[in-house]
């Protein structure tokens, strides 16, 4: 009798830990609003940011197009790519290389034709790959149709533009406020025909669309439903905090931005306080408004779900404002920066923690976390924060809850290239002069994808590139890395496998601890499946961490599943949870040989020590022994 109850304690037990967890920061919702237990396509992707000038050449010009981006579909098939998108491939003068467009829904000559995008189109559905497009509403080029209809002064698009007639200071005319240009210098630029200003926040050949005119918002709404008939799976939304400036007052006058003392360059963008030119309150519904049209468009086409990915910088408070709000839908995934905007060479574990965790505190309930290493924007990760961490900053991404976002290139580690100021092309750095153009130019991060150790590094056959190839070429290829087990491309490629393998990496709860100042760890759970740490060791020395001392209830043993080049352990290894080993800047995934054993406590689920398994034996043998003697 007394075995029994024994018996029957362990049999409780074990039904206790059954219970459902609650997935804890990206819960994946239904479109009922109901939770369940499967992650729509995005919730758990891999994207990968395609900068098409640098991609491939496939026609020799220099300059990388659809073809060629085609012609590689297949490399991102073999990485584990859910979706990529393109940085714009519409008409353009290219006076910031696509972000000044011409016409929404063309294609750029340069970069192919419609039936080039069609192909690429039909390529990804085979693969299975999922096209992003960029949407880039801000501003149009000043050679658009649009502007050059809104110059002449034409009824239906004299407001399509923010034009004003200027302000007279001692009977000179001015421009209407003092703001600054993103690219430096005045942000206003006198037009002769209309004898006007017009605003443009970025470059003068880009003027800012007035999203205060009706017709502006519908003809950009009927851009994204162009696109979305053309089967793409969703944008990235370009510079969305720009898209608003307060308006005129009563006077028609434009309030001037306030001085930024830290800064005494009166043309740079940091002379002043963007208090009225970024993160209007209009801004927000505007993409609760686009998100409309996706899910709109959707209803009456089927499908899976079309995705919004925003751009914004903004404080964090503002950017998670863009998931939507208790009456509408925003973007699926506003970017989250702060991997870029908050760490860097120097930062130690701490820091790590306290970045991945702000973004997990401040999302809204039922949203989807994402993690972004680099863009086309900012140095490379190998160069922001060190080519050696390259493998564990990947091991991070890909092993924390939601989507990873990775731009061409950081799979293989490439690093930013030094550009002279006469191969200089980017408009921020050639507004400036070659005493300064460094600081400003994003040339170095866009240099073309290294494929060989061939000409042009596989790029191109071209006499010349459009930007210089990395001198390291010859060693950081895809060739080469695909040909070194511990290379990484191929650690990269196993953490998207792994991910996709596994369920508590894509619905499991998440513990993100600093084990010391130079150890961060991450622990992921799920019930009924096994349990996942990440280690990474930030600096040069070598640590020994207990992770009994900072995780509850992890086995006495975990696996070795994901290597770094720096570990001096294997895959398949056991090792001791209470003495794990990392050499200088090593990383590694590790998990759970078992999920049978668990537990779970204030509504979460977790893998009970052993120790508890063993003495509730022990109980059971001694109440087994009990009977017996009594029954003698």
């Amino acid at each position: 009798m007394l075995a029994s109850v024994g018996f029957l304690l362990l049999q409780c037990l074990a039904l206790s830990v059954a219970s459902t967890y609650p997935n804890y920061h990206a819960e994946f919702v239904d479109g009922d609003g109901k939770h369940g237990d499967t992650a729509k396509w995005w919730q758990t992707g891999a994207f990968y940011q395609i900068y098409p000038r640098s991609f491939k050449d496939s026609n020799g010009d220099g300059v990388g197009d659809l073809n060629g981006i085609s012609s590689n579909l297949p490399y991102l098939k073999e990485l584990g790519i859910t979706a990529t998108w393109l940085s714009p491939i519409f008409t353009s003068p290219m006076a910031d290389f696509g972000y000044d467009i011409a016409n929404f829904t063309e294609i750029a000559p340069i970069f192919g034709t419609m039936a080039d995008f069609e192909a690429l189109m039909v390529k990804a559905k085979e693969l299975d790959i999922k096209i992003i497009l960029d949407f880039v509403p801000n501003h149009s080029s000043d050679k658009c149709d649009w502007f050059k209809r809104s110059a002449a002064g034409e009824e239906e698009y004299k407001d399509f533009y923010v034009w004003h007639p200027g302000r007279m200071v001692n009977g000179k005319r001015q421009p209407p406020s003092n703001w600054i240009s993103v690219f430096h210098g005045p942000a206003w630029e006198w037009h002769p025909g209309r004898k006007e200003y017009y605003l443009h926040q970025f470059v003068k050949k880009q003027p800012d669309l007035n999203y205060r005119n009706p017709k502006v918002r519908e003809a950009m709404n009927n851009v994204l439903r162009f696109w979305l008939g053309k089967g793409v799976s969703g944008f990235r939304i370009d510079a969305v905090p720009h898209v608003f400036e307060l308006g005129p007052n009563a006077q028609n006058e434009y309030r001037d931005e306030p001085r930024n003392d830290g800064d005494n360059d009166p043309n740079d963008y940091g002379y002043l306080q963007h208090i009225y030119t970024v993160d209007q309150p209009e801004t927000i519904d505007l993409v609760y408004s686009w998100r409309a049209v996706l899910d709109e468009f959707q209803r009456e086409n089927g499908g899976e779900e079309r995705i919004l990915m925003a751009e914004t910088y903004s404080p964090i408070e503002i950017v998670m404002k863009y998931y939507g709000n208790a009456t509408a839908e925003g973007a699926q995934l506003p970017f989250n920066f702060l991997l870029i905007s908050e760490l860097t060479n120097a930062s130690n574990a701490q820091a790590y923690a306290m970045t991945v965790q702000k973004w997990l505190q401040y999302m809204p309930a039922g949203r989807t976390a994402n993690w972004v290493l680099g863009n086309h924007d900012k140095p490379r990760v190998g160069s922001r924060l060190g080519s050696d961490r390259v493998d564990m900053l990947n091991m991070l991404i890909t092993t924390l809850p939601g989507a990873s976002v990775t731009y061409q290139g950081e799979e293989l580690g490439m690093t930013d290239v030094w550009i002279s100021w006469k191969d200089t092309v980017d408009p921020s750095a050639c507004n400036t002069n070659p005493n300064i153009y460094e600081q400003f130019s994003r040339d170095p991060e866009r240099t073309p994808f290294q494929w060989s150790n061939a000409k042009d590094a596989g790029f191109s056959n071209a006499n010349k590139t459009w930007l210089p190839i990395g001198p390291d070429y010859q060693v950081v290829n895809v060739e080469q890395e695909n040909q070194t087990p511990l290379s990484h491309l191929n650690i990269y490629k196993r953490l998207l496998a792994l991910r996709k393998e596994s369920k508590t990496l894509q619905q499991g709860a998440t513990e993100v601890k600093a084990l010391n100042g130079a150890v961060i760890a991450v622990k992921r759970m799920l019930q009924n499946d096994q349990t996942y740490i990440t280690v990474l060791n930030i600096f040069d020395g070598v640590e020994t961490v207990n992770l009994q001392q900072f995780f509850n209830d992890l086995p006495e043993q975990l696996q070795v599943v994901v290597i770094s080049g720096r570990s001096n352990v294997k895959e398949g290894d056991l090792v001791y949870t209470n003495s794990i080993l990392l050499q200088p800047k090593d990383s590694l995934v590790l998990r759970s040989t078992s999920s049978f054993y668990s537990g779970y406590s204030s509504g979460g689920q977790f893998p009970l020590p052993w120790s508890i398994y063993l003495g509730l034996g022990q109980v059971a043998l001694y109440l087994s022994y009990r009977q017996i003697l009594t029954l003698n």
